[in-house]
């Protein structure tokens, strides 16, 4: 008898209806809030469990779940702790609507413009990042050419990944200051960096350091146009996906990997991977996986899969925080209820209001550009005799909760999100102005 989806890593069918009266998702759903009003901005606030005697500007580096997600935990949390066995066996390997996998690949794929079955589900972007990386089929003599701006968990996880292949790992800058960076300057630069041995580029969306949020589409059809062989590009996307009115699955890149816990407001621990059928297919798993069926087949049958690489192979196996990963489709549902349009044109406008009254002040330098088409939702600075760390605690104490971005050259940080109001903004500003004397 063939082996079914349900019975892969679980327990027959059978036992899993025996235990289970009718259905899973109609039982959670049950459970269920209303759908929350998000037809204004006010209404958005007041779905995060924010402490309003705080001014959180630093929302990006993990967000608080709004009620919609924090709901969707806990009715997860409740079903598995009523019944472990049979809700993590139903909701993983059942077949059809209950397969609660597939429903956040769904509505994952539907933001992205992409199909469900090319979304792997990570933990964060650090995950997505070196699964891609180790995975490319990378040989001696190759180099992954990325630049010197990108993060930490950019340039760890290439450096990893060519260590390991006897490959090569360079970095270029693609701007002296990202505050008066333009989208043909950008281009030409990386292209001026591309040598013969560069068969990836690794690049960052939306840079954490600076805030400028690099032209992916510009620059991805110029990659393309360019004679020599073709290369792969890989995105850090995090700071762009959830900020941006962008159709990821059109960009022009091989692989899109990003956290979901931050601009999107997805459970924490929870990220995602984007590539096409072609793409995945190059890549070799690093880890078992528990959501593709063909790998435990050809276990089973003591041989090596015969059928290519696909995004369920290639996200990690192992049981995870269920009601976290499930959850992540009530975060994206929420942002489809927001409209993604909606969503960037709000984070443009706080933005902008904040990189205006900071750019009025002769002691502040920005390092985000002014432009909305090459910038997000982050504003670096930095205040004329003032150490970015002593801004950041001076804004501390006045109740703003700023950043600084960790990296060797740091500038403080501010973030207007959706959780921010216009009028915060503007007390931020001013308090910069304090600070700056």
């Amino acid at each position: 008898m063939p082996i079914t989806r349900r019975g892969f890593l679980a327990a027959p069918a059978a036992l899993s209806t025996a235990l289970l009266p009718g259905s899973l998702m109609a039982a959670l759903e049950a459970e269920a809030p209303p759908v929350a009003d998000l037809s204004t901005w006010e209404a958005v606030r007041a779905q995060f469990a924010l402490d309003p005697d705080w001014m959180h500007f630093a929302s990006f580096f993990i967000a608080s779940h709004p009620a919609p997600v924090q709901a969707a935990i806990e009715g997860y949390r409740r079903a598995i702790d009523r019944n472990p066995f049979v809700t993590v066996e139903h909701g993983m390997f059942s077949e059809g609507a209950d397969n609660l996998h597939v429903q956040v690949q769904e509505e994952i794929a539907d933001y992205l413009g992409a199909r469900p079955q090319d979304v792997c589900l990570t933990g964060n972007t650090t995950t997505g990042l070196a699964l891609v990386y180790q995975g490319l089929p990378l040989k001696a003599g190759d180099e992954v050419l990325c630049t010197t701006h990108d993060h930490y968990s950019h340039h760890e996880s290439i450096r990893l990944a060519v260590d390991r292949a006897g490959a090569s790992m360079r970095m270029v800058p693609l701007f002296a200051d990202a505050a008066s960076a333009t989208i043909e300057s950008i281009i030409d630069a990386l292209l001026e960096g591309i040598g013969p041995k560069t068969r990836v580029v690794g690049l960052t969306w939306v840079h954490s350091n600076s805030g400028i949020r690099l032209p992916i589409r510009e620059i991805a059809a110029a990659l393309r146009a360019r004679p020599g062989p073709p290369l792969v590009l890989v995105v850090d996307g995090v700071h762009g996906l959830g900020s941006t009115d962008e159709t990821v699955a059109t960009m022009g890149c091989d692989y899109f990997c990003a956290g979901t816990h931050k601009w999107m407001f997805a459970p924490r621990g929870t990220g995602l991977v984007w590539a096409n059928a072609e793409n995945w297919a190059r890549l070799r798993p690093l880890i078992p996986s528990f959501t593709d069926f063909d790998q435990y087949i050809a276990w089973e049958r003591n041989v090596a899969p015969a059928t290519p690489t696909t995004a369920d192979r290639m996200s990690p196996g192992g049981f995870h925080a269920y009601e976290h990963q499930w959850a992540t489709a009530a975060a994206f549902r929420m942002h489809r209820q927001m409209g993604r349009a909606r969503v960037a044109a709000r984070i443009r406008e706080l933005n902008d209001q904040c990189k205006a009254g900071l750019a009025s002040n002769p002691k502040v330098k920005l390092h985000t550009p002014m432009s909305g088409e090459l910038s997000a939702g982050l504003v670096s600075f930095e205040v004329e005799g003032v150490a970015p760390a002593e801004v950041v605690k001076q804004l501390l104490a006045r109740r703003i909760i700023a950043s600084t971005s960790p990296y060797a050259i740091t500038y403080a940080r501010l973030a207007p999100s959706l959780v921010n109001t216009g009028d915060e903004v503007d007390r931020a500003v001013r308090a910069v102005r304090e600070i700056s004397g």
